[in-house]
């Protein structure tokens, strides 16, 4: 188990391939798995990793609350594709053909035999990853939005909420659910592809209608 190198290329690969189809390190929620990865990768992953990228920029949003996230952040080599060998905690010494380390060691010469194992391995690992499905992770959104007062026209105010389209994010049901005081929110149902459409997205396009929109909160949040 284990992404390698999270600085090298060949680990930010494997760890783009590990997201490909999951939103977080572990789990389905932000938690100290991910600020684990996170801060073992040095830089944004380049654009062409953009699994890995998506996940980078979410988990950055979260820079301010990461000590609260939850979970018991562990060793990095804890984390990623069970299927591959483990080489942030590798030592110096001399280990059979088979035991040689996926991403090489840190010394400066490599043998022949052991960059043609490496080779063999990574080849045999993208395989196995190209020949997967590719998995649309979506999720189910309950939003709850509040007007400002009971004098709040909510027929516009879900009007301007059903306005906004983007590409992976699908309107459902909605019901008005008083709060007090003759003031009802507006509850709506919507799917999006996570890959696509976040709740930070969605609230700051939700809010932008001030005139009707005081807040916007998540009821529920369930993966698809």
């Amino acid at each position: 188990m284990g992404f390698g190198d999270l600085r090298s290329a060949a680990g930010l690969r494997l760890l783009n391939d590990f997201l490909a189809d999951k939103s977080y390190i572990e789990g389905y929620v932000p938690s100290q798995a991910d600020v684990a990865v996170f801060e073992a990768v040095s830089t944004p992953p380049p654009a062409d990793l953009f699994h890995a990228l998506r996940w980078y920029n979410h988990i950055k949003s979260y820079e301010k609350q990461k000590a609260s996230l939850p979970g018991v952040k562990k060793a990095l080599g804890k984390y990623g594709p069970a299927d591959v060998e483990d080489s942030t905690g590798a030592t110096t010494d001399s280990k059979d053909d088979d035991d040689i380390d996926l991403f090489g060691s840190d010394e400066e010469e490599e043998s022949e035999e052991s960059k043609r194992l490496r080779e063999e391995r990574l080849a045999q690992y993208e395989s196995k990853k190209s020949k997967k499905p590719t998995l649309i992770a979506k999720s189910s959104i309950l939003l709850d939005v509040k007007p400002w007062d009971d004098e709040t026209d909510m027929a516009k105010l879900e009007e301007c909420v059903r306005s906004i389209q983007a590409d992976g994010l699908v309107w459902g049901s909605s019901k008005l659910v008083p709060v007090g005081y003759g003031i009802k929110k507006l509850q709506i149902q919507c799917v999006v592809e996570d890959d696509k459409v976040g709740t930070d997205m969605l609230e700051e396009r939700i809010t932008a209608f001030e005139d009707y929109v005081q807040s916007m909160d998540v009821a529920a949040f369930n993966k698809i």
